[in-house]
């Protein structure tokens, strides 16, 4: 009799133990691609839109003068420098970043390949988002509950004249890079927490 009242006691805290460890692991809720995805884009819609940095290379100035992007303004005695002025037509589909609308081509030889200079776009635009993969749980600082995703980040060109899409196609430009995003589970709901 005795044994079987502590069988009892230990049956019932055992039940006891079992529900309070049930009640305090709750299930997670899921979070896809799409999920995933959509909270980036929503974080990068929210950032001002911006224009797009544009290597220009030797192609890419070849290109721009075919535009009608930029016509050369000055030669230089050493046959491989010169300015080039922006045209109207150029003005409203790039700008320089120091404000001015003279490029100064200036490479070390005439056999320099690897000279270019930036232009930025003057269509604005916010980066995308594509391809969330990886997704798995994480250990984020100060957060209970994260998971990290890897995705690509991708320049917009949306509104950039075709011309210039082009260039900004050539060798030199990067449109797109790997990044990772961390979210956390806050009441029942995913959130972005940050991208590296």
């Amino acid at each position: 009799m005795r044994n079987a009242g502590r069988m009892k006691i230990l049956g019932t805290l055992a039940l006891l133990v079992a529900g309070l460890l049930a009640a305090g692991c709750k299930s997670v809720p899921e979070l896809t691609s799409a999920q995933a995805q959509a909270l980036i884009q929503a974080s990068y819609d929210q950032a001002t839109a911006v224009g797009a940095n544009i290597v220009v290379n030797d192609l890419g100035m070849r290109e721009g003068v075919t535009a009608k992007y930029w016509t050369r303004s000055k030669a230089y005695p050493n046959q491989y420098w010169a300015d080039f002025t922006l045209t109207p037509d150029g003005k409203k589909a790039l700008k320089l970043p120091d404000g001015t609308d003279v490029i100064q081509w200036r490479p070390d030889s005439p056999t320099d390949s690897k000279f270019s200079v930036t232009v930025v776009t003057v269509a604005a635009n916010h980066l995308k988002a594509h391809d969330v993969s990886d997704i798995q749980d994480e250990i984020v600082p100060g957060v209970q509950t994260a998971k990290g995703a890897a995705f690509i980040e991708g320049v917009n060109l949306d509104g950039v004249p075709e011309p210039l899409q082009n260039i900004a196609h050539n060798p030199g430009n990067k449109l797109s890079r790997r990044r990772n995003a961390d979210f956390s589970l806050e009441g029942g709901n995913w959130k972005l927490h940050g991208i590296q």
